[in-house]
């Protein structure tokens, strides 16, 4: 496909865009590019002091692990959409005086949040090692899990960044969508914590299991750095088959709309 293909062909003005937004993210800081570093060690330690030493669930044991690799996918996803939300109207002005592949405007976008993605997972596969040894044989799964789930956040952005552009409202729901989804994702709660309650929800917790396209992700994902088990086939499954559609769906998207985004903005 062309819109990938555009990544591969340009890929020095990408590389460009991703500088300025990375740059612009820290620009006026005194550390920099250093907060891509200290901003994950920061959340990471809170997290750990939090639900791992004052409030340790007694029904997951490494409660903070499993927390955490939950928090990284969905930080990446949350900060992803919002920001790509908004990437096409912020370049408005360099969108309407050249004409280049302006799906790179939102790639962009998530390649800047990658970086943050990309620190979190290998401290939480350092902290795997550390301290969860029945881990050590499928922690490494996580690289190539990751490296799935952004790809199917790369296609969700550029979907959420043309449609913004035809429905200024898009980034608005999104905002508001985000919190109560943040809720329903099994972040903060699994099957174990709910004990009894999970047998007579069975049929939700199924749902907001296989519906939410981050929970699937979140589930691979924390069982290869957590668990010490392989990630459920299914879960594996439903990763693949979302990030090829997500990128099949983001392509058709942007070819619908790449003609009037100059106009719209």
């Amino acid at each position: 496909m062309t819109v990938y293909a555009d990544l591969v062909r340009y890929r020095e003005l990408f590389s460009n865009l991703f500088r300025r937004d990375f740059q612009a993210k820290y620009k006026g800081s005194a550390l920099g590019v250093l907060w891509s570093l200290l901003n994950p060690l920061i959340l990471l330690g809170v997290y750990l002091l939090v639900f791992g030493v004052i409030f340790p669930s007694p029904q997951i044991p490494h409660f903070a692990l499993y927390l955490l690799a939950g928090l990284a996918c969905w930080t990446f996803f949350a900060t992803s959409m919002q920001s790509a939300a908004r990437s096409l109207v912020d370049a408005a002005e360099l969108v309407k005086k050249v004409r280049f592949p302006r799906q790179l405007v939102a790639f962009s976008m998530v390649a800047t949040q990658a970086v943050t993605f990309a620190v979190m997972e290998v401290i939480l596969i350092l902290l795997s090692l550390a301290f969860v040894s029945d881990a050590r044989s499928t922690v490494w799964l996580a690289i190539p899990l990751a490296l799935l789930f952004a790809a199917e956040v790369a296609g969700l952005a550029l979907v959420v960044a043309c449609l913004n552009v035809v429905f200024r409202d898009v980034e608005h729901v999104l905002a508001a969508a985000l919190l109560p989804w943040f809720f329903v994702t099994p972040i903060l709660w699994s099957a174990q914590t709910l004990g009894d309650r999970a047998d007579r929800h069975q049929t939700l917790i199924s749902v907001l299991h296989w519906v939410n396209p981050v929970a699937p992700p979140i589930f691979a994902i924390r069982d290869a750095i957590w668990s010490g088990r392989m990630p459920h086939l299914w879960d594996v499954v439903y990763l693949v088959v979302a990030a090829a559609v997500s990128l099949v769906l983001a392509a058709w998207v942007f070819r619908s709309v790449d003609d009037r985004i100059a106009v719209e903005l």
